[in-house]
């Protein structure tokens, strides 16, 4: 997916495989699954609920031509688990139908 990418610096990275892979070579190595009220590590089935992971940075990209190829990466991590990782997920009709509770702690960046 290439589009206008928005929210974090990332210098010339325009794709998500781009932005993932400059991700993952910082550590955050764990793919995480969006779940309705938690995130699942798909390595090991950990399961991070809200109050245990932070969103450290997001990027969004926006589709140039089809609203359909909108879609956010968050670069999370979990001191709780030593663990960081990522998760991508679409927006409107591709996007996860998640509590309130995960809905804000996606939004918000908070220390634990």
């Amino acid at each position: 997916m290439k589009s206008k990418v928005s929210n974090m610096s990332i210098g010339n990275m325009t794709t998500l495989s781009e932005v993932t892979n400059s991700l993952k070579e910082k550590g955050y190595t764990a793919d995480f699954t969006l779940r309705a009220n938690c995130l699942e590590c798909e390595n090991d089935s950990l399961k991070l609920f809200p109050d245990e992971f932070i969103v450290d940075k997001h990027y969004r990209f926006e589709g140039q031509s089809d609203p359909g190829d909108e879609a956010i990466v968050f670069a999370i991590s979990s001191p709780k688990y030593n663990l960081k990782g990522v998760l991508s997920n679409g927006y409107g009709i591709s996007s996860e139908s998640i509590t309130d509770e995960m809905i804000k702690a996606l939004d918000e960046k908070k220390v634990l």
